[in-house]
């Protein structure tokens, strides 16, 4: 079973955690790492032999278009992460479609292909934006994988579907879901893809969830990190809280060995391609997110 492999581009300076202590208005005062920290997970991606689906922020694009169009050279799938990284719920739907198209036409621009996947900022599709589901439809991509069925302060969609499925808000036209992976222990969803999880878990324990959700769902996980977890030298955010601190910083320095480790012992793919062979083999169910919608 090939598994989705996934890598969110940004710049540490852009995540959610530090909002409160970088104004976005100084994100180029900030000293860029994206591009060297991107190039590692493409080298590693080269060793191994591994292709990759890149969800790349519009923001990283407009200032390294040379790094998209490495990304798409060396065979990867380039995808939508919006433009700005603003949490949706914070937006208004008429900002978000904006955005929504800017950032799709960009890539698409740059890598002279049609762009077909997106995720949003921190999955930040939840009850509060459930609207944002028909803007990606008008804006024409084919998937999404933005909604994570587990309980968060940031994000999250509890007790949403949990495989690859169809999604529709008031019957409206489908647009193919990927939600991101979890497992159940004692009877709760416990988040399994990776990123900050892939590094505060011991790894043995994300190996179990990922098996374990596999096997319980019998289809595909999706495994996510950011390149900038793979970059121990990126300067610290002086004023975080404690908690933010926490989540970005700790294991830095295993990620990357431990990223070794886990495309040497699961076979990965690009998510276009899985999706495409999940739905050859597999009728998708159909939901209606309407129900979530607060």
């Amino acid at each position: 079973m090939q598994h989705a492999l996934t890598v969110d581009v940004e710049d540490y300076f852009h995540v959610a955690a530090f909002a409160k202590n970088i104004d976005t208005n100084d994100w180029d005062q900030w000293p860029s790492r994206v591009e060297s920290s991107t190039h590692a997970l493409l080298d590693l991606f080269a060793e191994k032999q591994v292709k990759a689906t890149f969800f790349v922020l519009g923001w990283v694009a407009q200032r390294y278009p040379e790094l998209v169009r490495a990304i798409d050279a060396q065979g990867h799938e380039v995808a939508s992460h919006g433009m700005s990284h603003q949490l949706i719920y914070s937006q208004s739907p008429a900002v978000f479609k904006e955005e929504t198209f800017a950032a799709k036409k960009l890539l698409e621009d740059i890598t002279g292909e049609r762009i077909k996947g997106y995720r949003a900022a921190s999955y930040s599709i939840t009850p509060q934006s459930i609207w944002a589901l028909d803007v990606l439809l008008e804006a024409g991509f084919e998937y999404d994988s933005s909604i994570f069925p587990v309980k968060h302060d940031r994000y999250g969609i509890p007790g949403a579907p949990l495989h690859i499925h169809n999604a529709v808000v008031n019957g409206g036209a489908p647009l193919t879901e990927f939600p991101l992976t979890s497992a159940n222990m004692f009877n709760q969803r416990v988040p399994a893809a990776g990123g900050g999880y892939f590094r505060l878990y011991p790894y043995w324990l994300t190996q179990y969830l990922l098996k374990k959700a596999a096997k319980e769902l019998d289809q595909p996980f999706v495994f996510y990190l950011h390149p900038w977890e793979v970059d121990t030298q990126q300067p610290r955010v002086e004023g975080a809280s404690l908690l933010s601190r926490f989540r970005h910083y700790n294991n830095l320095e295993k990620c990357l060995p431990r990223l070794n480790t886990l495309l040497s012992q699961f076979s990965f793919t690009t998510m276009a391609e899985v999706i495409q062979q999940h739905s050859s083999q597999n009728t998708l169910k159909t939901y209606d997110y309407a129900q979530f919608d607060v």
